[in-house]
C-alpha cells in the first residue's frame, strides 16, 4: 500500500504540475526552469527534470556528505514521465483564455502539488531531489519546510529569470505560499495515510 501512495503522491504532483504550467499565470521556480529550459535549449520539460534531478542528487550528496542518493532519480524519471503525460493530456483540454478561469486553475494547481508532495513524501521512500534539498536544508538551518522551501524558490527564481522561463504572478504566489502549503497538508495527509494503514492491518483479510 506505501507504493501505491507513492505513486498516486507523483500523480496528484504532477497533475498540480501541469495545471499551473497551463494556467499561463506563471509556474513555481523550479518548474520555470525547466520550462525555460525546454523553450531555450529543446526536450521536453519531463526530460529537463530527470536531468536537473541527476545534478541535484550530486549536490544533495555533498550537503550531507553522503552517498548519493539514486533512488531519487528514480522518482524524477517517473515524475518526469508524469509531467509530459499531464501535459499532454491536458494539452488541448485545458487553456483558460480569462484571467478567473487562469486564477482557478492556477489555485487547484496549487493545492493538488501541496496535496501531492505531502502524500509521497509520508511514504518517505525516494523523495524528488529538490524536496529532499527541502529536507536537508529544513534539518541543517533548524527552521521549517516553510523556511526551506521559500529558500530554494528564491535561488531557483533568478536562475528562472536567467533561462526566461514563464515567471508571473503566479510564480510569486508560489515563492509566497508554496512552503506553507507544504506544511500545511504534511500533518493531515500523514495522519489521513497513517489511518488508512491501520484499518487495512486491522481488516479481516490481513489477520
Amino acid at each position: 500500500m506505501k507504493y501505491a501512495f507513492y505513486i498516486i503522491g507523483i500523480l496528484l504532483l504532477t497533475l498540480g504540475i501541469a495545471l499551473t504550467i497551463q494556467s499561463d499565470l506563471g509556474t513555481s521556480p523550479f518548474d520555470a526552469v525547466l520550462v525555460g529550459l525546454s523553450r531555450s535549449v529543446g526536450l521536453t520539460v519531463g526530460s529537463w527534470e530527470i536531468i536537473v534531478a541527476g545534478l541535484m542528487i550530486g549536490c544533495n550528496s555533498i550537503l550531507i556528505r553522503k552517498k548519493p542518493e539514486v533512488l531519487g532519480l528514480v522518482t524524477a524519471v517517473i515524475t518526469g514521465i508524469g509531467i509530459d503525460l499531464w501535459l499532454f493530456l491536458l494539452g488541448n483540454l485545458i487553456t483558460p483564455e480569462l484571467w478567473p478561469s487562469k486564477a482557478v486553475c492556477f489555485s487547484v494547481g496549487l493545492i493538488v502539488i501541496g496535496i501531492g508532495t505531502a502524500t509521497y513524501l509520508h511514504t518517505n521512500l525516494a523523495p524528488i531531489p529538490v524536496d529532499r534539498l527541502t529536507l536537508i536544508l529544513k534539518e541543517l538551518t533548524g527552521t521549517n519546510l516553510f523556511f526551506s522551501r521559500t529558500l530554494i524558490y528564491l535561488l531557483l527564481l533568478i536562475f528562472a529569470m536567467m533561462l526566461n522561463g514563464p515567471i508571473g504572478i503566479g510564480t510569486v504566489l508560489t515563492v509566497c505560499l508554496g512552503g506553507l502549503i507544504l506544511n500545511f497538508f504534511m500533518r493531515p495527509v500523514g495522519r489521513a495515510l497513517d489511518g488508512i494503514l491501520i484499518n487495512l492491518n486491522k481488516s479481516p483479510n490481513n489477520l
